[in-house]
């Protein structure tokens, strides 16, 4: 659904649509792929990919299988596979996530952790990692 480009190839694939005029509180949990044009505030959780377009606020924590940030976030973040951070992506919390890659100009104010499968992993590693970097 997504290529390297931090752009959407095609919308018919996804199951959920925020559009940019769209304010939404609630929380999201579905196994479709989800694309955020407008607000979000809640939580948002799939099993599939996630696309937060460049003028989406999202105040939530967001677990998907992959995931394209050209927005802003607020909450911690959780990706199984691949997260792409375009160059207008601000991210205010926590990532946990397979494969990164970061554009220039995007924000992170939080702590990066790669796992290779994050569902399998005990909260208790990443808890020891903060505590040693602090």
């Amino acid at each position: 659904m997504f290529n390297r480009d931090n752009k959407l190839e095609k919308f018919k694939d996804a199951e959920t649509i925020i559009g940019a005029s769209i304010k939404v509180k609630g929380n999201f949990h579905g196994q479709g792929n989800i694309v955020i044009e407008g607000m979000l505030e809640g939580s948002l959780k799939t099993d599939a990919n996630i696309f937060i377009g460049e003028k989406a606020r999202v105040v939530a924590n967001v677990e998907a299988k992959d995931l394209v940030v050209n927005g802003e976030i607020k909450g911690n973040i959780k990706v199984k596979s691949y997260l792409s951070l375009g160059g207008t992506a601000k991210i205010n919390g926590d990532i946990q996530y397979g494969e990164l890659s970061i554009e220039k100009g995007a924000t992170v104010n939080g702590q990066l952790t790669a796992v290779n499968d994050i569902s399998k992993k005990d909260n208790r590693e990443v808890e020891n990692i903060k505590t040693i970097e602090e």
